[in-house]
């Protein structure tokens, strides 16, 4: 007896297989796939939805934790200028939740919380959860000298990387050093 089996997008014909538990008159597909006993098979309709909600919450997550930031001013120059560009991350799950004194950091300024600064920490006080921030050039910045400490809740990120203008872009950390002749 002949069955038609789809291949790819033609019909083709196929002998039909009596099964053999099923009683006289129920006649089955043969297996195109190799049936391992014990081992569960996943439909094929789930990997691409599957990997349609993997994408969807990668997208998600990288807009919650990376970040764009170009310097205005020149309070950490000559770390970073006037134009230059840099790459904000989130902290991430299991890292510290206090960033490290050295560290260069994007703040919300708590004088006007739409504005982000890019200051380098100072000081942790672990008691009272603040961080102190301060510019790299202390006559162009307006710091921890000024508004005083800031809660931990205020820094958006690290700074690691910076990717523009071309000839300054790398990696951080940055050292005060970083920029110097």
């Amino acid at each position: 007896m002949l069955g038609w089996v789809s291949v790819g997008a033609q019909l083709a014909p196929s002998p039909l297989v009596h099964s053999g538990g099923m009683g006289p008159a129920a006649i089955t597909l043969p297996s195109t796939v190799p049936h391992t006993p014990g081992r569960r098979t996943r439909s094929r309709g789930a990997a691409p939805v599957l990997a349609v909600v993997l994408a969807c919450v990668a997208a998600i997550l990288s807009r919650r934790s990376v970040r764009r930031v170009e310097v205005h001013g020149h309070s950490m120059a000559p770390t970073f200028l006037p134009g230059d560009r840099l790459v904000v991350m989130r902290r991430p799950i299991g890292a510290p939740s206090l960033p490290a004194v050295g560290a260069v950091v994007a703040v919300r300024d708590p004088r006007e919380r739409s504005r982000i600064l890019v200051k380098r920490v100072a000081g942790v006080d672990r008691a009272a959860r603040t961080v102190e921030i301060l510019g790299d050039a202390p006559r162009a910045s307006t710091d921890s000298r000024t508004f005083g400490p800031v809660p931990t809740a205020s820094v958006v990120g690290t700074v690691v990387y910076r990717y523009a203008p071309v000839g300054r872009t790398g990696p951080g950390p940055w050292s005060r050093e970083y920029d110097l002749p």
